[in-house]
């Protein structure tokens, strides 16, 4: 039973299938209680679909209309830049101001891999090879540097 059937059948007809629902969950019920019931999923079926025609009726009792369809999305206004060249550009520094740009306008910023620890314990960064050396802060040498 899916929501979009029930929002068309009326409310009498709702109430009706609400009774029938209620009903066969409580058959349900004592057929597990009894150990007849060979597939226990019924009973969350059955409890799903009670639930689903509350909800209709509850929508309908405060008035809350459900919209099927997805509203029209307006398009975006262009935004337009505004760049501040001059009017007359040599070709040399036309050439050299988008890669300047670029740099500017994209920093690179470089972060250490982090070392997920087996134990549990807070997550610590993995030693890089760029500047400082590569060994243990302590002096210990690693499991890979005695091997």
């Amino acid at each position: 039973m899916k929501v979009a059937e029930l929002r068309v059948l009326e409310e009498d007809e709702l109430n009706g299938r609400l009774r029938t629902a209620r009903r066969e969950l409580y058959e349900l019920r004592f057929k597990h209680a009894v150990g007849q019931l060979e597939n226990w999923s019924q009973i969350a079926k059955a409890r799903h679909d009670i639930a689903r025609i509350m909800t209709v009726l509850s929508e309908r009792e405060l008035g809350i209309e459900v919209v099927t369809e997805a509203p029209e999305v307006l398009p975006a206004e262009p935004q337009t830049k505004k760049t501040k060249k001059p009017e007359f550009v040599d070709e040399e520094e036309e050439s050299q101001e988008p890669a300047a740009e670029a740099e500017a306008a994209e920093p690179v910023i470089e972060q250490a891999p982090v070392e997920e620890p087996a134990s549990g314990g807070r997550a610590r960064p993995i030693a890089s090879t760029h500047g400082a050396s590569a060994g243990p802060k302590r002096g210990r040498k690693s499991k890979e540097e005695k091997a």
